[in-house]
């Protein structure tokens, strides 16, 4: 909840300091404040600070800039609404004969809004009834106490994703990915246990080595050289086998690994485009780009690498200690004392470098989204001269990276020396402990030779492991923000029981589509028929909900209340990739990828043959200016379609539109951004594009709609008119206003044929 509204549920709120004084004169005895908000904007929206209190009696309000308290009983028939448009919420109190007074904010405080809402209704009917107040437990979240819209049960405030540290248990959940390749690595475990027992050999060949040669050799006697021949061969026989099976561990652990990481990276990216695009509206491209580009890098280095040196280190540690007390119990637990110590350390610094290392993560994705954002628009940069400014933004982004960096590595720089120095002490004291038993005669030379060349891979294998915390952490926020997109449920998704169409005739049926994005709402009970092959035109001023209502026909958002039906049919029933398929979109900014200009035409149609792509060309008016390009519709179109004027990547992306031959056209602002005689070559190719198409036309600029069946005009995300030119502007209704503010700002002709009243009225 919003710290602007609070319900106490019995308990006096806390008022912010500069109103409390100024509320409390205005309370009656006994009378008690249960709700309040804090509105923000004035009546010609500008801000100022104005409040609005809930009292268990009345509702008091002072609006901005205004020196004097309001304040109204709470009777029946009085009524407070709400409703929202364009980033403004409002506020009415109404009675039998009127609206009494109106209080404008920000959607920031929308649901604090609600509360006062909640809170005046439930003290209102107390009165009226005689009652004391009944509160209904399922209206508020039992948390923070924001109010509920009817079935809703997850309060969308304490439903936000919460900022959890990644946990090393994480990790296990790339099991889903490994599975495929599980007798892979079962056989590179296999691989790593015998070449770790190999490794130990040569140790253990050591001890007779001293005992039975090169002590009693010193001792006078001549040296056995079969034998000597026999533990040499045995060293080096026991290398070279480490070595084979170290080679083969590796490069099938390693191909196992590369492969899971192909398949992370592209369960990811087909996951993200499988998305709505409400999951992309709060999110950078930076980041996103960081998460599945970096982020998988570093869990198969990971995977490749450190888990694999780590498998060998727990198993060199192991069984060096199994070696150890089989050889010489006392002996090996001294060598053992620092394990708890350095156990100890490893624990306290884990903790530190597991949110360290998200934190890390999430600052390099600001470095990333600053080039995500600046490279693409250096051409905005550039008009702008704000070169020095996004390199400062660039270079502030750099520093915060270095500024956390160095704050990790202050724990990590102390950490890795401080199990170096154990390592050192703990090698010290067996060289201590071992000459005490020689001398004791508990012990030999040779054992004890053997123990030093056991515990110097012992304590190296020790260290290293230590250095698996870092990457263990590092891979596990990595993995976590993998799976922060994967557990991503689409808002728009798939059918359970798909509805498959078998011929689309284009007609389309909203019945009370309503649409909130948040807190907002944006669409509501819009009604509208419209038969095939018929063109509607959208018009509305901007936020009025016309783009809203396309997004809910292409269904790349789903109706909140109501339904959106082709043919009859919810196209919630319809598999999405099938219902898109008979949509052709043609946008305001048309986007071409990198590639040559007939890629680009059959972006929709990947099979489509070059005669087809060349008539989509044609009929889009393209086709003169592609021959007269290099090399045609071979030619390469820079990213984002650099190299070509607006009009010319707009008729491509007609073309586009063209070849997929849909029985649903979506036209976005298609010729808003173009000069007078590029649109008239676009308008030729709209004819032709639109021909027994239904068309659903959106533009600011009415001359575009000329050939529109009929116009229907959106305002505060509802409909208001419907109808055709001439019968919209008898009417003199919204249409008609949008109609002549637009015609006093044109020079040229007009826009439409106009009756000679509406000529003479413009005129006056």
């Amino acid at each position: 909840m919003t710290p602007n509204a609070q319900n106490t549920a019995g308990n006096e709120p806390v008022l912010p300091g500069h109103w409390a004084a100024a509320i409390e004169s205005q309370l009656l005895a006994g009378e008690k404040i249960q709700c309040w908000l804090e509105i923000d904007l004035d009546t010609r929206l500008q801000f100022a600070s104005g409040l609005i209190a809930v009292t268990d009696q009345r509702l008091l309000a002072r609006a901005p800039s205004e020196p004097t308290w309001s304040a109204w009983p709470l009777r029946a028939g009085l009524a407070l609404n709400h409703h929202d448009n364009a980033g403004v919420g409002t506020l009415e109190l109404l009675d039998e004969a009127g609206r009494l007074a109106a209080w404008r904010y920000t959607l920031s405080h929308n649901l604090a809004a609600l509360r006062v809402i909640s809170e005046f209704e439930l003290h209102q009917a107390a009165i009226v009834s005689g009652q004391a107040v009944q509160r209904p437990d399922d209206d508020v979240c039992p948390k923070c106490k924001a109010p509920l819209e009817p079935g809703v049960e997850e309060c969308p405030i304490c439903s936000r994703e919460a900022t959890v540290s990644p946990s090393t248990w994480t990790l296990f959940r790339l099991w889903r990915f490994a599975r495929p390749y599980r007798w892979q690595l079962l056989t590179g475990f296999l691989l790593t246990l015998a070449s770790t027992a190999a490794q130990l050999v040569p140790p253990y060949l050591t001890m007779p080595l001293m005992d039975e040669v090169l002590i009693p050799f010193q001792n006078g006697k001549p040296i056995d050289w079969p034998l000597v021949g026999m533990y040499l061969g045995g060293l080096f026989g026991a290398a070279a086998l480490a070595w084979g099976l170290g080679w083969i561990r590796t490069y099938i652990l390693s191909l196992v690994s590369e492969r899971m990481g192909r398949d992370l990276r592209t369960t990811t990216y087909e996951h993200l485009l499988g998305l709505s695009l409400e999951y992309f509206g709060g999110k950078r491209t930076g980041d996103l780009m960081a998460r599945i580009g970096n982020e998988t890098d570093r869990i198969n280095i990971f995977l490749s690498l450190d888990l694999l040196n780590f498998a060998t280190d727990v198993l060199m540690i192991t069984m060096t200690a199994v070696i150890l007390f089989s050889i010489n119990p006392w002996l090996a637990l001294v060598t053992l004392l620092p394990l708890p110590i350095i156990g100890w350390l490893i624990h306290f610094v884990r903790e530190k470098l597991r949110t360290g290392f998200e934190k890390i993560d999430r600052v390099w994705a600001e470095v990333t989204n600053v080039l995500a954002d600046t490279i693409p628009g250096i051409r905005v940069v550039k008009a702008f001269a704000q070169e020095k400014r996004e390199g400062e933004r660039f270079r502030a982004a750099n520093e915060h990276n270095l500024q956390m960096n160095d704050k990790l590595n202050k724990t990590w720089s102390l950490f890795t020396p401080t199990v170096t120095l154990l390592t050192e002490v703990g090698l010290l004291v067996v060289w201590v402990f071992g000459i005490w038993q020689i001398s004791k005669g508990d012990s030999t030379v040779g054992v004890l030779t053997a123990f030093l060349a056991y515990i110097g891979r012992f304590y190296t294998r020790l260290d290293s492991m230590s250095r698996i915390v870092s990457a263990t952490q590092r891979a596990a926020s990595s993995t976590k923000r993998i799976f922060d997109i994967l557990d991503h449920v689409s808002s728009v998704p798939e059918p359970s029981k798909p509805v498959h169409l078998s011929k689309v005739t284009g007609r389309l049926e909203l019945k009370k589509a309503s649409f909130r994005y948040g807190t907002r709402a944006v669409t509501r009970d819009v009604d509208l028929v419209i038969e095939p092959g018929e063109m509607i035109g959208l018009v509305g001023h901007s936020g009025s909900g016309k783009s809203t209502l396309v997004n809910l026909i292409c269904r790349f958002y789903d109706v909140t209340e109501g339904q959106v039906l082709i043919d009859g049919v919810d196209v919630r029933s319809v598999p999405v990739a099938e219902f898109r398929q008979h949509i052709g979109l043609v946008l305001q900014e048309p986007f071409l990828f990198f590639g040559t200009i007939a890629d680009n035409i059959a972006y929709g149609k990947p099979n489509a043959t070059r005669q087809e792509i060349i008539a989509a060309a044609r009929a889009a008016h393209a086709h003169e200016f592609i021959l007269r390009l290099p090399h045609g519709y071979d030619s390469l179109v820079g990213e984002r379609g650099q190299g070509l004027s607006g009009g010319e990547r707009q008729r491509i992306s007609i073309a586009r539109a063209l070849l997929i031959d849909p029985r649903i056209l979506i036209l976005d602002e298609a010729t808003s951004a173009v000069d007078t005689e590029t649109e008239k070559e676009i308008q030729k190719a709209l004819d032709n594009l639109v021909k027994g198409r239904t068309t659903i036309a959106i533009a600011h600029r009415l001359s575009t709609l000329r050939k529109a069946d009929r116009l229907v005009v959106m305002d505060r995300g509802r409909i208001v008119e419907i109808g055709n030119h001439d019968e919209l502007m008898a009417t003199e209704g919204h249409y008609f206003k949008l109609y002549m503010a637009q015609a006093r700002n044109v020079d040229t002709e007009p826009l439409l044929p106009r009756a000679p009243e509406q000529l003479k009225t413009h005129a006056e």
